[in-house]
């Protein structure tokens, strides 16, 4: 991924301050639709909340087999607290009351012994959120033994390779949905926790495919772990370890692509003036993958490169005829080498993995040359570079934004898909993630994704998103963003409906009047405004008019209570498919911000920020000539030249920031708060001291 080269700082981020894991152990544990006495049987349940804000939770569920092998399940509880599942994936649930029924959905219905299967959903409370501690499976209480089996079980038949891929096109349709297990194989340095990530484990991608993932995208850089020319020998240990990754992969049901990956910028990008030595490791690597695995299973898949690029090159044309070199020599190598990879399928990629035209054109021409049906190519996408980052004003999810993703992936589309060439977006997600997800506000991105998911799937783009741990907790095996996953998952079946905000402001030093939103309809229809499992009234708590959303005075008054500073209420915007859109209710004033003093190093300015979020940061000098880095426009980047503090009160000036700054020379600051309230403040350089003056 463009952006995570060097150090990397993973941020952990969590909705809500409740979370915990009940354990339980269940017996009985039966066959769907047969009778109990024909093995043994038993299980563990374990329900983990993993997020929870006000009316509202996510909680994933996993049961493992202690028994005998199973064919189908059922798992019953009854909440405590009158808890409602409102969103489930990866199992059918109905309830009755309180009593909860969830049942498999066809692929992860098998359960081996000391096997596992997991599903999550959403759900709402009021009042309290007690945790269920019983379950039955299959009709049968769950008592922590497990019994012996009365009868022989019948004999299960040997696992069979799958069938060789017979349609390019219908294996990567059964790839999406996909994802990327990021800044673990691909790591720089000694193993794959350089970059902060624990080891892989077969738990991980347990839970990764409950989630609803049908294929892996398992990056691999091997720069660190090759020995010297010629042979350039991969360590055992390094390729066994892979090795084992890929095969639970495969076992869980995925369809796994691996790849040459970080290499591509420490190493490949010397080509121009290296062609000999580069090309001369390249393929020693590939003939030795391709030897490894020519025996595995078709649905794993080869990628030959992750975002090539060439340094010191002459050119597009020089670019595109090295490129085109790697792709074939990866070709020729993988398809020599017999067994599976005679017609295993092999991933393409575009010069940086770039949808401009003139890259897919370049890659279409290898394609063409290749005459192969087994081929597929592939691009990157992280969006329009300003909202990707949040810099040069990029805050929101507009029509800018939008017709940079419909262009590109219409050109995909056109340029390959519809000529017969499978395409898969290895790669996507928001650059800005990089850092953490906070960088763009949360509604906004909700669109984004949204959006990206309905448009992917309108052009038959088999989609892998991004996760370098900043998503998936590698650990705690939960979303960090609960709410975000939502949206990503709904998108990849159905639409759903959105408006021009998440957030409804009231200055609290004003009287309260009515707000608008604008309602994004997406094909769907407004069904309901809910608070908690409270539906509001029409007519006397909102209006809706057209694609307009009215909240009434009288509703918000009552919403916003005592009028503490922050998110006094929160409302869900319901629709006829797909899943709600929250709206936070919030009392705000204006924000004050204090003089402060400080280096260059270290410099925070007090702000008491009262119920308001910060959207982005101006910075110009005295003759209105932008300042600070990227001074071709006066918005600068979000937590690169500034971050909000909210816990510290404070707002904090980064290095980067004042390493462009003229000595000397005052810069105004205009802090832009999502309220639309904006607040002036100067700040002056000597040497490695600031001042900073409220304005």
């Amino acid at each position: 991924m463009t952006g995570i080269r060097g150090t990397l700082r993973r941020t952990r981020r969590r909705i809500g301050a409740a979370a915990g894991v009940v354990t339980a152990l269940a017996a009985g544990f039966a066959l769907a639709g047969t009778g109990t006495a024909q093995a043994a049987a038993g299980c563990q349940v374990t329900y983990a909340v993993g997020g929870q804000w006000q009316g509202g939770f996510s909680a994933n569920v996993t049961v493992k087999n202690l028994g005998d092998a199973i064919s189908g399940w059922r798992l019953t509880w009854a909440f405590p607290s009158g808890q409602q599942v409102t969103q489930a994936w990866n199992a059918t649930v109905t309830a009755s009351g309180a009593n909860v029924t969830a049942a498999d959905v066809g692929y992860n219905a098998a359960i081996p012994t000391n096997g596992s299967a997991s599903f999550g959903f959403n759900g709402s409370w009021s009042g309290a959120n007690t945790a269920p501690t019983s379950f039955a499976l299959n009709g049968v209480a769950c008592t922590g033994a497990t019994t012996p089996p009365t009868t022989p079980p019948p004999t299960t038949p040997p696992p069979t390779t799958p069938p060789p891929v017979t349609d390019a096109m219908t294996a990567v349709a059964a790839m999406q949905p996909g994802w990327n297990l990021g800044n673990s194989l691909d790591a720089v340095g000694p193993d794959e926790t350089a970059w902060g990530n624990p080891r892989i484990t077969p738990e991980l991608l347990d839970n990764v495919r409950a989630q609803g993932f049908k294929s892996i995208r398992i990056p691999v850089t091997w720069s660190a772990h090759t020995g010297g020319a010629p042979n350039h020998t991969i360590a055992a240990a390094y390729l066994n370890r892979v090795k084992e990754v890929v095969d639970w992969a495969l076992a869980d049901g995925f369809y796994v692509m691996i790849n040459i990956h970080h290499d591509s910028w420490q190493w490949i990008n010397t080509m121009p003036t290296d062609r000999t030595g580069v090309l001369t490791r390249y393929n020693a690597i590939w003939t030795q993958l391709a030897t490894t695995f020519r025996g595995s299973s078709p649905k794993l898949v080869f990628e030959s490169v992750n975002e090539p690029q060439f340094t010191g090159s002459s050119g597009d044309a020089q670019n595109a005829t090295l490129l085109n070199e790697l792709n074939t020599s990866f070709y020729r190598i993988v398809r020599a080498s017999g067994g599976n990879n005679a017609n295993r399928l092999l991933v393409l990629p575009t010069l940086h993995t770039s949808s401009e035209q003139a890259r897919l054109d370049e890659l279409r021409s290898t394609f063409t040359a290749l005459n192969d049906p087994f081929l597929i190519a592939t691009v990157h996408f992280y969006g329009y570079w300003p909202f990707s980052v949040n810099v040069a004003g990029g805050t929101r999810f507009d029509a800018t934004v939008q017709k940079d993703l419909t262009d590109s992936f219409d050109r995909v589309h056109d340029t390959f898909v519809a000529r017969g060439i499978p395409v898969i977006i290895g790669e996507y997600g928001l650059l800005g993630f990089d850092r953490h997800t906070g960088t763009i506000q949360q509604g906004e991105k909700l669109k984004f994704f949204e959006f990206l998911g309905h448009y992917a799937r309108s052009k038959k783009l088999t989609t892998m998103l991004w996760d370098n741990g900043q998503h998936f907790h590698r650990t705690g095996l939960t979303w960090q963003d609960p709410e975000l996953f939502g949206q990503i998952k709904s998108s990849w079946t159905t639409r759903s409906g959105t408006a021009s905000a998440d957030q409804v402001f009231s200055a609290r030093a004003s009287a309260i009047t009515s707000k608008s939103l604008t309602l994004n309809l997406n094909g769907t229809s407004f069904v309901g405004l809910q608070q908690g499992t409270t539906d509001l009234v029409p007519g006397t708590d909102y209006t809706v008019s057209g694609d307009q959303l009215t909240l009434t005075a009288a509703a918000l008054t009552r919403l916003h209570g005592n009028r503490a500073y922050g998110v006094n209420a929160t409302l869900h915007a319901r629709f006829s498919a797909g899943v709600p859109w929250r709206i936070n209710v919030v009392t705000y004033d204006r924000p004050v911000l204090s003089n402060a003093t400080g280096t260059t190093g270290a410099f925070a300015l007090p702000a008491q920020f009262r119920g308001d979020q910060l959207a982005t940061m101006e910075a110009k000098y005295a003759d209105g000539s932008n300042a600070g880095p990227h001074n071709w426009t006066s918005y600068k980047e979000f937590d690169v030249a500034f971050a909000p503090d909210y816990a510290g009160n404070r707002i904090v000036l980064k290095p980067e920031f004042f390493a462009e700054v003229n000595d000397g020379a005052p810069v105004t600051l205009t802090f832009h708060f999502w309220s639309g309230e904006r607040v002036t403040y100067r700040v002056t350089r000597s040497g490695g001291t600031v001042t900073g003056t409220a304005g």
